[in-house]
């Protein structure tokens, strides 16, 4: 009897935990929504509803009749970003779009995502609804900074393309490349598209334009990216937060992150990355008596999962189940760990009781597996000989 009292004072403290977590959510989520809402580009949306790009109102105006009388099916059930034949004679330039989203009901960034929506899709959507793609994919020159995954936000994602320009001769080969467009600024220079108006007065609330600015022809949003910042924000739950962050520091420089990823031996060959800084940091938001907190970390580029990897270590050393150390001997490529292991650590899969004895908050004790016991992967080296034999055999 005293195990099953027990197991269902467990079972409503968990009840309870995950009703204060989707309560904490929805607020959050109302907060993102009230500041999309007041967005200055949806007040320029409104205060001049008449004003569009050229030729965009009876553009838009074939499209819906046209969809009525042949009783086609709409946009958003088509690839989008590839119905533009008939906007070849417009000029184009070549420009960086910065973009923000909340991505809590997307299957990450990427179109090639097996479910939608995707942030991706949405925005080719909005280009091909507003007219502003010349050409498939390919002749755009689409480049992206990188890819998020499903439920994570971006406040500073950068993609590339040739866009619709309304400028006339070698105006449109980006003469005037480097100048930076703010949403802010009003007026577009030399009579400009206002892509950041178009596009956010078509695309979802929760995916917003932020800026614009022409870019050379050279220029990839991905490859010419100087760095990249990640942060990951969790509670406080008695975590040794000092002895995180001194561990953490170990992963600053440039090492190879094999063991802190899933392994793409196909596409991926070198996985030696390059962490510029790392901390940890209070925010400015509190729950029940717990403090919220952030972990940044900036780096030249990062592999698939790696940032979570990183992070799932930490918190385990965080609760004293590794020691700083482990972060030096998976730094080393001889190890070959699975890296997957790590995603089931992250705080959220976490299981909270109450302690009948106070009014505290007690982690639950479960088994933990030392890292170096863990069952291994296979090397890079064992995936690429097996692939090269299935090549063989084919």
């Amino acid at each position: 009897m005293p195990e099953e009292a027990e197991e269902v004072i467990n079972l409503r403290s968990q009840i309870t935990f995950l009703q204060n977590r989707v309560k904490e959510l929805e607020e959050e989520n109302a907060k993102f929504s009230s500041r999309l809402s007041s967005c200055r580009c949806n007040e320029l949306q409104e205060k001049r509803p008449k004003e569009k790009c050229e030729n965009l109102g009876e553009e838009r105006g074939e499209m819906n009749s046209g969809s009525k009388k042949s009783g086609r099916k709409k946009a958003t059930s088509r690839t989008p970003g590839y119905d533009t034949r008939f906007l070849n004679h417009h000029p184009r330039r070549y420009v960086a779009l910065k973009v923000m989203y909340f991505g809590q009901r997307f299957y990450g960034f990427a179109l090639e995502a097996q479910m939608d929506p995707t942030v991706e899709s949405e925005i080719f959507k909005a280009l091909e609804k507003t007219r502003l793609l010349i050409g498939d994919k390919k002749e755009i020159q689409y480049s992206r900074c990188g890819r998020t995954d499903k439920g994570v936000s971006a406040i500073g994602q950068v993609i590339a393309l040739y866009l619709r320009s309304k400028l006339k001769g070698s105006d449109a080969h980006n003469k005037h490349s480097g100048e930076t467009v703010p949403e802010e600024q009003d007026g577009q220079p030399e009579g400009e598209i206002d892509y950041v108006r178009v596009l956010n007065g078509v695309l979802p609330k929760d995916i917003r334009i932020v800026g614009w600015c022409p870019v050379p022809s050279d220029f990839s949003a991905r490859f010419s990216c100087l760095s990249r910042e990640y942060k990951y924000f969790f509670w406080n739950d008695n975590l040794n937060l000092l002895v995180m962050e001194t561990a953490g520091k170990k992963l600053i420089g440039e090492h190879d992150f094999r063991n802190f990823c899933k392994m793409d031996a196909v596409n991926v060959h070198n996985y030696r990355r390059n962490v510029m800084s790392f901390e940890i940091s209070p925010c400015d938001m509190r729950f029940e008596g717990h403090q919220l907190y952030a972990i940044k970390i900036k780096g030249s580029a990062f592999l698939w999962h790696q940032v979570r990897c990183m992070v799932a270590v930490l918190f385990m050393i965080g609760q004293g189940l590794e020691s700083p150390e482990m972060l030096d001997k998976l730094c080393m490529f001889t190890w070959r760990m699975n890296a997957d292991f790590t995603i089931s650590r992250l705080p959220s899969f976490k299981r909270l009781y109450k302690d009948s004895s106070s009014n505290g908050v007690t982690r639950k004790k479960a088994s933990h597996i030392p890292l170096m016991s863990r069952a291994t992967e296979p090397s890079y080296e064992e995936r690429r000989a097996k692939l090269e034999t299935a090549k063989l055999r084919a």
